[in-house]
Parts: C-alpha cells; structure tokens; sequence
C-alpha cells in the first residue's frame, strides 16, 4: 500500500480544512489508519485514529470535538476533517496505515508501518 496526503493549506483562525489520504496497490479494508502531526522543532503526534471498518475512532484531547477522521473503503481514502482551527494546528500532517486482523485503532506512532508524505497545514491568528 503506498499512501499520499493532501488537502492542506494556508487558512486563518477559525477556519476549516479536509485532509485526504488516498492509497494505491491494495485494498485498505484490512488497514487501521491514522492522522499524525509534526510541528517544527517537535516530535510526530497522535491526532485520530480509526479502525479497519471505521466503526471505532479515537483522537487527541488537543482536537477532540474539533476534528473528525472518517474512511470509505470503497474508494480507499482516509479524511480529516478539521474545525475551528487554531495557530498550534500548524503542522506537517501525515496519514499513516497498519495490516491488522481486528477492529482496533491505533494510536502510537510505532505501530504503524505504512507512512504518506505530509501535507502542511499553516494556521495563521
């Protein structure tokens, strides 16, 4: 599977964004998938996370209730979708992918195997 993030940008405070996370090569029925972020001078974070199915979901505090990940599988596409942003969004973000035979979700950085490029989000005040 090889994974390629997009959909960022620059936007003001307040403002909204969907990230998109498309896969070639396989299927990603079978894949917990991921949001993470980088900052500069920072280390990669968890921000959402979801299982195989999407049935189950987790996220950071720091975006809880702002953000939403969502899949579709039919079109092998992860999404975030990014509310009421703030300045300490500003991130590089990056989608990430996991083999797993169970309807979990992962939520550290190295669990997952399967890493997209990056797609930088810039929130202005």
């Amino acid at each position: 599977v090889q994974l390629q993030a997009s959909g960022g940008g620059l936007v003001q405070a307040g403002d909204s964004l969907r990230l998109s996370c498309a896969a070639s090569g396989r299927t990603l029925s079978f894949y917990a998938m991921g949001w993470f972020r980088q900052a500069p001078g920072k280390e990669r974070e968890f921000v959402a996370g979801i299982s195989s199915s999407g049935g189950s979901s987790q996220y950071a505090d720091s975006v809880k209730g702002r953000f939403t990940i969502s899949r579709d599988n039919n079109q092998n596409t992860l999404y975030l979708r990014m509310n009421s942003l703030k300045p300490e969004d500003t991130a590089v973000y990056y989608c990430a992918a996991r083999w797993i035979d169970a309807a979990v979700v992962i939520t550290t950085t190295s669990r997952y195997d399967i890493w997209g490029q990056g797609t930088l989000v810039t929130v202005s005040s």
